[in-house]
């Protein structure tokens, strides 16, 4: 096994872990009450992710490892277990909103009103330049960014018509 497909293998099972975590949060946010919002793009997203990884290993499961750039990817992993860790039970990969639930402002919500999109988009790019495959680095961070696009805009509308955060607060 080479040291490409020993990352491949450790993100691949990383991923499923998160999608396991995120449909028991999603589960228990439901029963709470809460509310999914934008639905419809949600097999958008997976397709994406799951395009982004297999591209990942058809072109880069036999590439040379660069060292830096998964340093900087593994720097990007703390960051998201801080954001998962400080949503908690409320971490999730759908939109939810539960209602007059406040915002979350802790941890790296402090400084960012989306740090997990934020860690996403740095991840679809680092991977694949420490697999050296640019392309799919190129390719995959346009097509995140579109998605990314629709996104941010129907989770803060949700969060603002939930009474979460001000109408006039959303960029």
């Amino acid at each position: 096994m080479t040291a490409a497909e020993i990352i491949l293998a450790l993100v691949t099972a990383q991923r499923g872990a998160e999608l396991v975590l995120a449909r028991r949060n999603t589960r228990a946010l439901m029963a709470q009450g809460a509310i999914e919002i934008a639905a419809s793009h949600y097999p958008l997203l997976v397709v994406l992710h799951g395009s982004w990884l297999i591209a990942l290993w058809v072109f880069g499961h036999d590439q040379p490892v660069s060292i830096i750039a998964l340093l900087a990817y593994l720097v990007l992993q703390a960051l998201r277990v801080w954001v998962m860790a400080t949503l908690g039970a409320r971490w999730t990969t759908r939109i939810l909103v539960l209602p007059n639930a406040p915002l979350v402002t802790s941890g790296p919500y402090r400084f960012l009103r989306h740090p997990n999109y934020a860690v996403v988009v740095g991840e679809i790019a680092v991977l694949p330049l420490a697999l050296h495959v640019p392309g799919i680095a190129v390719l995959f961070s346009i097509l995140n960014a579109l998605v990314l696009f629709i996104r941010i805009r129907a989770e803060n509308r949700g969060l603002a018509s939930s009474g979460a955060i001000r109408e006039q607060a959303v960029p």
